[in-house]
């Protein structure tokens, strides 16, 4: 610090000279004085510097020097800004790996992963092998959706409310106002639910290959603005009224989907089960009753039927940029396994709300972007391919994938259930870094 100058001689040469002439804790020297503002400092000058000077800040304030190890190098800062994160002080490093090939509706694919539990990569990858046949998934578009809450001085108003959205006439002056915010948005019902004074409104609209809850969000307060004209006692309360339902569970979106409806189904004969999952049909289908039914309703659990959708839909999240708090309500799923005639193994999955897009937010970042291009599935749907019928559009194709995964996912995970090889496999991929031992051995 021997070597910082006065604050009233920064404040000079920063007003005269800028950032350029300045040390960077000099510049924190600024930032603690409140001379500049710590969350804009990539407005001020280069935004590699502008981290490192945040870091420099923190480190201080805290008295803590661990943020200085986190890296923050080698990252294209410009791509963050206005879209995906703030106040940056570094990144955090997850690996990507790769599970396939992974033949889904006849094309194969290599499957990226990110991921820090591991047996997770292994153990899908083991599940692909056993579908040598493939998986065959359908995907249908349920919408994006957005449920305000509004205000009614009574219940008798609230009520007429709820009637005028049964004019189908009405539905279509909302469907203006959504669809003037953006093209790709396509304004498909609006439900009213009424409690009390109150009404919730889930709108529910097809959003292209965009994820597309922000493009809805916008075109639901246009129809907010248009709607407290018509009904000037209305009172807005909030434009998410968690009827939505966004990043919590919910039975409503198990039952009407959110986002992609996607229903992935697989056959693997009774000879690969035994000599790629070291089990057999019988076993599998009864445990899969036990754990994925049975276990799973006396849990209670909403959209938990399954053996850890969840491990497979959060690592392709993370890869290719989805958003990961969504895993909540996108990892729901159903997985059903049955004997064929042949003696075979059936395996079905049924995400009803998996949300997913190819453009917008974490999909433009450089790493997040090349794990798309993996899957040939990155940005817009070309306007050739968009037109033609039965082909799944880019945000459509992500979602199969992942369905496909899913299954490849859960099948190896019963299989190692059902074996008892889940703990070995563990203790052999999960444990063995020397790092995740501890010097204090009291610690456990």
């Amino acid at each position: 610090m021997d070597n910082v100058r006065s604050f009233a001689e920064c404040c000079e040469i920063w007003d005269n000279e800028g950032a350029d002439s300045l040390s960077d804790l000099e510049l924190v020297l600024l930032v603690k004085a409140r001379k500049l503002q710590a969350y804009s400092l990539e407005t001020m000058m280069d935004k590699l510097r502008a981290v490192a000077v945040r870091r420099e800040l923190i480190s201080q304030l805290s008295s803590n020097p661990a943020v200085l190890s986190l890296p923050y190098e080698h990252l294209d800062y410009d791509e963050l800004r206005g879209a995906c994160c703030e106040n940056v002080i570094g990144y955090a490093q997850i690996p990507v790996g790769v599970a396939g090939p992974l033949t889904v509706n006849g094309q194969p694919f290599f499957v990226p992963m990110a991921t820090t539990e591991g047996a997770l990569v292994a153990s899908t990858n083991r599940g692909c092998k056993a579908l040598r046949d493939g998986v065959k998934v359908v995907v249908k578009d349920s919408g994006m959706t957005r449920a305000p809450a509004v205000e009614f001085p009574s219940i008798a108003q609230a009520n007429v409310f709820c009637d005028w959205f049964a004019n189908l006439n009405n539905l279509d002056l909302l469907r203006r106002e959504v669809e003037s915010e953006s093209r790709h948005t396509k304004l498909i019902s609006v439900t009213p639910t009424q409690e009390g004074r109150h009404v919730f409104l889930r709108f529910q609209a097809t959003t292209g290959d965009a994820m597309g809850m922000n493009m809805l969000s916008k075109g639901v307060e246009r129809c907010l603005i248009y709607l407290q004209c018509e009904f000037p006692s209305m009172k807005i309360i909030t434009i998410s009224g968690n009827m939505c339902t966004d990043k919590k569970p919910s039975a409503i979106n198990w039952i009407l989907g959110r986002g992609k409806k996607v229903i992935a189904e697989a056959e693997v004969s009774k000879q690969d089960v035994q000599s790629v999952l070291k089990t057999n049909v019988p076993d599998l289908v009864e445990l899969n009753k036990v754990k994925n039914l049975i276990g799973s309703q006396m849990a209670g659990s909403i959209g938990g039927c399954n053996a850890h959708a969840a491990n497979i839909v959060t690592a392709v999240f993370i890869a290719t940029g989805q958003d990961p708090a969504q895993v909540v309500e996108s990892s729901n799923c159903l997985t059903n396994v049955e004997v064929t005639e042949e003696g075979n193994l059936r395996i079905t999955c049924t995400l009803p709300c998996l949300e997913v897009g190819t453009l917008g937010g974490g999909t433009g970042l450089p790493a997040q972007k090349a794990a798309l291009k993996m899957l040939n599935v990155q940005g817009s749907t070309c306007e050739e391919m968009s037109s033609e019928n039965n082909v799944l559009s880019n945000a459509q194709q992500l979602a199969a994938i992942i369905g496909a995964t899913v299954v490849a996912g859960e099948l190896s995970l019963l299989a190692s259930l059902q074996s008892g090889d889940l703990v070995r496999s563990h203790l052999r991929l999960n444990r063995s870094a020397p790092s995740n031992v501890r010097g204090d051995q009291n610690s456990c």
